[in-house]
């Protein structure tokens, strides 16, 4: 799908795309999602540019997702997708400045690029560039993260009061400790990948102030970088402090589990400990010998009950008194 944007008075309108051969050249946002080949042909006519393939845009080599080519300037970065669901994703984006036109390409469906397509639709700054969407584009990116973080930290919180301060008690439920560990493990992934997207926004940041030095960009644009630059530090970082927390969390939530199942195999050895001299006495009462004295007493039966009572009653009492129960 390719989506052109030229500016308006006040407003970044989305224009309609009749034919790929003539696309308007007043526009400063080309944004390609899932293009076919002859969308592709049509935005290298109109920027003067190679559009990458997906296969290129999956490249993990810094010289394959930041570099400069006949004057353009691409830059992919890896971003969220689906954070809001179970299965959250990544999805490499390619951002290619070509004068003052900026061409996205893109396979997925990052919620930054709706949110900033529609602020830009209502009000957008006078002589609107390619630059000037692209950092806005990257400012919603990196408030995305931080949203996702703030979440995910919260979600943590939530988990972690769980497992230390549950509202009933903890015996008997293995189901919630199931599902306390399977969220452990979706935050974590989340986090995981929050954090490789901050890693990929901070070079993506670096590289365009770096190459951006020779160009004669407004003092706040350059200020809004620096700005982006230390946000995404700070994101970077405690995206690395969620990932220790939810750690210890997990090594907790292991150990309550550990406790839970060494309380079950307890209460096991004591009922052992406990009906082992009941089941002596019968054994020894059992026997079938002719010489037993004891066969011979009138109230040996009862005698023999009330033995293997005592018995059992006093190694429950001595647990109870050594607090082993």
């Amino acid at each position: 799908m390719l989506s052109v944007f030229v500016p308006s008075d006040v407003s970044l309108k989305k224009a309609a795309v009749g034919d790929l051969a003539a696309l308007p050249d007043t526009a400063v946002w080309v944004d390609l999602v899932n293009p076919t080949g002859e969308e592709d042909r049509a935005v290298e006519r109109l920027a003067g540019i190679a559009v990458p393939t997906r296969e290129d845009m999956q490249e993990i080599e810094i010289s394959s997702r930041l570099y400069i080519e006949n004057g353009a300037r691409y830059m992919t970065a890896t971003l969220m997708c689906q954070s809001d669901t179970d299965m959250p994703r990544t999805t490499a984006v390619t951002f290619i400045l070509a004068g003052h036109r900026l061409v996205t390409v893109r396979y997925d469906v990052p919620k930054p690029f709706a949110l900033v397509e529609n602020k830009l639709a209502r009000a957008c700054a006078p002589g609107i560039t390619g630059e000037m969407v692209l950092m806005e584009l990257l400012d919603a990116l990196i408030d995305r993260c931080a949203d996702i973080l703030e979440k995910c930290g919260a979600d943590i919180d939530q988990v972690s009061h769980d497992i230390f301060e549950p509202e009933s008690e903890r015996h008997g439920h293995a189901k919630q400790y199931s599902q306390i560990l399977i969220s452990i493990g979706r935050k974590g992934d989340l986090t995981s990948k929050v954090r490789e997207s901050l890693v990929s926004i901070g070079r993506l940041v670096t590289f365009l102030s770096a190459v951006m030095e020779g160009v004669k960009w407004s003092k706040d644009m350059r200020e809004q970088l620096k700005t982006m630059q230390r946000d995404v530090a700070s994101l970077t970082d405690h995206a690395s402090y969620l990932s220790s927390k939810i750690t210890f969390v997990l090594d907790a939530m292991l150990g309550v589990v550990n406790l839970e199942q060494n309380n079950i195999i307890k209460l096991f050895s004591v009922m052992a400990v406990v009906l082992m001299p009941p089941t002596l006495i019968a054994s020894i009462y059992g026997m079938n010998f002719k010489t037993m004295p004891e066969l011979e007493w009138a109230h040996g039966y009862p005698l023999a009950l009330i033995m293997m009572l005592a018995a059992a009653i006093v190694p429950y009492w001595l647990f109870k008194w050594k607090k082993w129960l």
